[in-house]
């Protein structure tokens, strides 16, 4: 029986073909809790769960970058890769990153600074988020790189998320999208450079093989995220 490192390496078009058709089948945008988000059959307390338990992962975020960062010998690399942590992280004075997340959790009527605090983030999405540092941490390079490949397919969840919050949700406010809409050009760009990187660099089928499976572990992080907040905020709901 042939093992994984025996089987012949991916063309980058056999490579990419294979990383796409893996996240567009098990990527977050198919959850149940999408699906009640963008009908607009979600009440603001369990927007306001999402909001909430949602800014965890944008916090862990320009974590998994600064590890990513440290893991390049390459001064080019470091350099393209360092803007992804001040896009999350942002800037004090331009108010963007997770400045922008905190004004989408006032929009649904979160106090700031208890959000910040993240003193009421449910242990499974704390636990689910965690694993995704970890995932980048022990991770190779490429391997780590290639865990962040759901940026491809955020663009199109974000700009079908602002489309249902206008509709839905006007009382958020339109200035509280801010942080939605300026993921839909960045992820975009975020996706594609990754992209790139991977397949350029993952030089043996087992690399190949490991990249995908970090893709999808990364999906089932992002689908663990949504199963924990959903099972609190909307099956409790509708048990009471």
């Amino acid at each position: 029986m042939k093992g994984p490192t025996s089987e012949p390496l991916l063309t980058p078009d056999e490579f990419m073909a294979r990383l796409r058709a893996e996240g567009v089948s098990r990527y977050h945008d198919q959850h149940a809790f999408h699906d009640l988000m963008h009908a607009g059959e979600l009440t603001r307390a369990q927007l306001q769960a999402w909001v909430l338990n949602r800014y965890y992962y944008q916090t862990r975020i320009p974590i998994k970058d600064a590890l990513i960062v440290s893991k390049s010998e390459d001064p080019a690399f470091r350099r393209a890769w360092i803007r992804r942590i001040h896009d999350h992280d942002g800037d004090e004075t331009a108010g963007d990153g997770l400045a922008l997340w905190l004004g989408l959790a006032e929009g649904v009527g979160l106090d700031r600074e208890m959000v910040a605090s993240c003193r009421q983030v449910l242990p499974g999405v704390r636990f689910a988020c965690d694993a995704y540092v970890s995932l980048v941490r022990e991770s190779p390079l490429v391997v780590a790189v290639a865990s962040s490949l759901t940026e491809m397919f955020a663009p199109d969840l974000m700009s079908k998320r602002i489309a249902a919050w206008e509709q839905h949700y006007p009382w958020v406010g339109a200035a509280a999208l801010a942080y939605f809409r300026s993921r839909v050009t960045r992820a975009r760009r975020d996706g594609q450079e990754g992209l790139t990187f991977v397949v350029e660099n993952a030089s043996s089928r087992a690399l190949q093989d490991a990249c995908v499976a970090a893709l999808v572990r990364k999906t089932e992080i992002l689908w663990h995220l949504l199963d924990c907040v959903h099972a609190s905020s909307v099956l409790q709901a509708s048990r009471v």
